[in-house]
């Protein structure tokens, strides 16, 4: 599995998280989707019918990938929302794992997603398919989400589960063949506070069992270079908390958000995450928003740069290790008037800067503590129809 692999699954099941999440919020902010502003809560709905053409572009420690993605939804006689996905990443990997123990790379990957929601009263049931194709990595998922609204539709209460599949090849080795299961479960709660206030608070629990390493990774022992051996289970706990508060009206409205995450793993690995962000109208049709994203995270029990003994297992896999990382984004969307107001077309910008630096692993070609930085573009275009 190559050293990205892992990094871009985790990118793309994210995004889905958020899309998930951006539909709750459709319902409870109606009409400011794309926003951070808050609106007075509404009866629960479908998602709208909408279709959305996205280029996506991520360049950062030796890692370019780029590609198109397709998203349509369809609504049936007001109850049930019927959704399709086609992901496409080219991927050019020259990262620091694949410079120091193999050669660079060109590979392909293509996902599709396939999604069902139905509105029953205050109740919006989603369920979601999704598989993704590598040479060396295939990943098949099945998902479920519950959603009530309760007291007004002032409180959404959510319940989610997926299971996920993996099939771990090696393009060098066509014996090599190892499988990794993932379920996820979730629980989410909404609340708005006031029609310019809204807090969420969600929880996360995962288990992972199978081949959860990358056969192509090595570690260091004595300085020796050895294949990696990590622990064939892992369970992991994330709770996040998020609050956005709007003032002013018409061309004064803002938006400020903060949100908070904590992550915990029995590989005795924490993250602390937090963000902040604003979004405001600045000009008839333009909405800009702009976020700070911090992340620090501490070392897996069996991390090591350069192991100085023989253990059951070792890893020099710098996503397990400590590592602090910021991030900075700008967002910029315009709703089109005339004919194309009809159609509610949008174009959305996004353009984000982050930096990695790594605290006990080395860059052997400097021997000094490893640092990059990444550019990640996303363009987007939707419509409804």
């Amino acid at each position: 599995m190559p050293a990205t692999a892992p990094l871009l699954r985790h990118l793309q099941t994210l995004a889905q998280r958020v899309r998930w999440l951006g539909r709750l919020l459709q319902r409870l902010l109606p009409g400011i989707a794309p926003s951070l502003v808050a609106a007075p809560a509404g009866a629960a709905t479908l998602p709208e019918e909408r279709s959305e053409l996205i280029y996506h572009y991520y360049d950062g420690g030796g890692v370019r990938a780029q590609g198109p993605a397709l998203l349509v939804r369809k609504s049936l006689a007001d109850k049930v929302s019927l959704t399709g996905g086609y992901y496409v990443d080219a991927v050019s990997n020259a990262s620091i794992d694949v410079v120091t123990t193999a050669s660079p790379f060109k590979e392909t990957r293509q996902a599709y997603d396939l999604g069902a929601d139905w509105l029953v009263r205050d109740t919006l049931v989603s369920m979601g398919l999704y598989a993704s194709r590598e040479p060396d990595y295939d990943v098949n998922a099945v998902s479920l989400d519950v959603a009530h609204e309760v007291f007004g539709a002032m409180t959404t209460v959510s319940l989610g589960f997926t299971r996920s599949a993996d099939e771990v090849r090696h393009s060098n080795d066509p014996a090599f063949q190892e499988v990794a299961k993932h379920w996820q479960y979730r629980f989410g709660l909404t609340q708005i506070l006031s029609p310019r206030w809204i807090t969420s608070a969600n929880f996360e629990a995962v288990s992972d069992a199978g081949f959860l390493g990358s056969p192509y990774r090595a570690a260091r022992v004595f300085g020796a270079a050895v294949p990696e051996r990590v622990p064939r289970t892992r369970s992991s706990r994330a709770v996040k908390l998020r609050s956005i508060y709007d003032y002013g009206d018409g061309p004064t409205r803002t938006a400020l958000k903060a949100e908070y995450r904590y992550f915990w793993d029995n590989w005795d690995i924490t993250a602390h995450t937090a963000e902040f962000g604003a979004a405001r109208y600045v000009a008839a049709g333009w909405l800009a928003e702009a976020s700070w994203r911090m992340h620090t995270q501490g070392s897996a029990l069996f991390y090591s740069d350069n192991a100085l003994a023989e253990t059951q297992y070792v890893s020099r896999n710098r996503q397990i290790g400590s590592f602090t990382s910021h991030a900075v984004n700008a967002k910029a969307t315009y709703t089109f008037g005339g004919a194309w107001a009809r159609f509610d077309t949008k174009f959305t910008g996004v353009i984000e800067r982050k930096q990695f630096k790594f605290k006990d692993f080395t860059d052997v070609r400097t021997g000094g503590a490893y640092s990059h930085n990444a550019t990640v573009l996303q363009l987007l275009l939707s419509a409804r129809f």
